[in-house]
């Protein structure tokens, strides 16, 4: 249920209408947009009585939202999220775009240092790295684990770039402390347990759509997280499983980034490495989600493909990410000139 409140309600009678709303054993989620107050209901509102609280003078509109998703609603907030990851540090969303690139995992501090370099002179303003792997096959790679995370939280003190990287396991979440932005894989999309936990931090969190996962279901995943106090999520189209499987990984899903816009508030970022699998495809994809209006991208750099110790046929060497780049920021451009 969302409660829209009359311009120039004081925060005394907003604060009154809120204790009152939360005695009913309902969440509500303050929105200050420009002169008017919005109030978000999130829980059982069936023995709310509507018409009483229409019937207030402080109270313009009440109206119900029929999502079962209510705290990544735009009706419950209609600016766009704009979510920051340390002051005077990069920001995602509202207009802030977020060029986010690395290695699919860490695998030494030398690899790590020099993609780093590469790919900030390039533009990246985030670098992402994976520390623990999930992996398919268990003889595979898994990561260096806390070994890749201290590499990774030395790169961002050298350099500034915020660190996105996937957390796996609940037992893991202390290590995690320091992290900018912490990625929840497709794989764990639906682990609900990891969600809540997550839910009681303030860190950001890169929310992936699962394998086979719904845009519904996406959002499902980030109620909860938010449901359990941590309102910073990212939702991130990094493609589905479909038919076909001979020519790309998965299916990317550029029609789920203005239905997102259209639904949630929260900023979406479009993964086109996992998205296809192959770097010759990630280029075209890259630019394609810019221009359906994502509001950052995820993309595997990696400074030997071949030899990488995973996912290196979907990686750009920092020499096809520089080429890259600037094309994606003309793109931006000429996307905003159009609004």
């Amino acid at each position: 249920m969302v409660v829209v409140l009359r311009p120039g309600t004081s925060q005394e009678k907003i604060e009154h209408l809120t204790r009152w709303l939360e005695e009913k054993q309902l969440i509500v989620r303050e929105y200050q947009g420009g002169e008017q107050c919005v109030l978000g209901l999130i829980g059982d509102t069936a023995g709310i009585d509507v018409d009483m609280i229409r019937s207030l003078d402080i109270v313009e509109s009440v109206s119900e939202t029929r999502e079962p998703f209510k705290a990544p609603n735009r009706a419950m907030h209609p600016d766009d999220t704009v979510i920051s990851t340390f002051p005077g540090g990069p920001k995602i969303g509202g207009g802030h775009f977020a060029l986010i690139a690395g290695p699919c995992s860490v695998e030494s501090r030398e690899q790590l240092f020099y993609i780093a370099d590469k790919i900030q002179a390039a533009g990246a303003n985030f670098i992402r790295g994976g520390a623990f792997k999930p992996r398919t096959s268990p003889y595979d790679f898994q990561g260096l684990g806390a070994e890749g995370l201290e590499l990774l939280l030395q790169v961002k003190k050298e350099t500034g770039l915020p660190i996105v990287t996937e957390l796996m396991d609940i037992r893991s979440i202390e290590l995690f402390q320091e992290v900018d932005v912490i990625q929840v894989g497709a794989r764990n999309t639906q682990n609900y347990d990891l969600l809540r936990e997550l839910g009681k931090l303030q860190n950001p969190i890169l929310l992936k759509r699962g394998l086979a996962g719904t845009i519904k279901e996406l959002l499902m995943s980030a109620e909860y997280i938010m449901a359990s106090g941590n309102e910073n999520v990212i939702l991130c189209e990094r493609g589905i499983r479909t038919y076909e499987s001979a020519y790309t990984r998965n299916t990317l899903d550029l029609s789920a980034v203005p239905v997102l816009k259209n639904l949630t508030h929260l900023p979406v970022v479009v993964d086109p490495s996992h998205g296809t699998g192959r770097a010759d495809l990630v280029p075209a994809m890259a630019l394609a989600a810019a221009a359906a209006g994502a509001d950052g991208l995820m993309i595997e750099v990696h400074n030997d493909p071949p030899r990488a110790l995973s996912d290196g046929a979907q990686s750009l060497t920092p020499e096809q990410f520089a080429e890259l780049a600037p094309k994606i920021f003309k793109v931006r451009e000429a996307v905003q000139t159009c609004k």
